[in-house]
């Protein structure tokens, strides 16, 4: 099987634009969505393109820390970050949302999660990929399919986060 480098789930939710993405675009709230980050430490109050941040994550008894930057952060329509470790560029990460309402009157909105492998080529992606398997336990050529299933995890609770009851 070739490798996965790219990964994007999307799920539709029955609220606005501007509420997904209040609840996408603040690292801070990443821990409430996400089976595998727990806490993030923003630099700074504004999230903005630029904003630094520490993603802190888990899968069972390993816990490391990513380091990140805000790439994209459009309200309404997308957010996005890139993530190094020590320095190495390792992956892309964000979020696409896109207002799909038939009536104006109810709000409906596609969320798209997705993630970008930046770990091709050279010694020092071999380096971030061999990091990754022994910070996460997880192989680089498995950690689209773990992400796969993270990110459906992580849509179904934004969704039932900010969809009315």
């Amino acid at each position: 099987m070739d490798r996965e480098w790219v990964v994007e789930e999307s799920v539709p939710i029955g609220a606005d634009a501007r509420t997904v993405y209040a609840a996408v675009a603040d690292p801070r709230r990443m821990g409430e969505w996400s089976p595998e980050v727990f806490a993030a430490w923003v630099r700074g109050r504004a999230i903005r393109p630029g904003t630094r941040f520490v993603g802190f994550n888990r899968i069972s008894w390993r816990v490391w820390f990513t380091t990140c930057q805000v790439t994209v952060a459009v309200p309404g329509e997308a957010f996005a970050f890139r993530v190094t470790v020590f320095g190495i560029p390792t992956a892309i990460w964000g979020y696409r949302i896109e207002d799909i309402a038939d009536d104006p009157a109810v709000p409906r909105t596609r969320l798209t999660e997705y993630w970008e492998d930046l770990r091709r080529g050279g010694r020092r992606a071999a380096f971030a990929g061999l990091l990754g398997k022994v910070f996460t336990g997880v192989p680089a050529e498995r950690r689209a399919a773990v992400n796969r299933a993270g990110m459906r995890a992580t849509l179904d609770r934004i969704k039932a986060a900010v969809e009315p009851a």
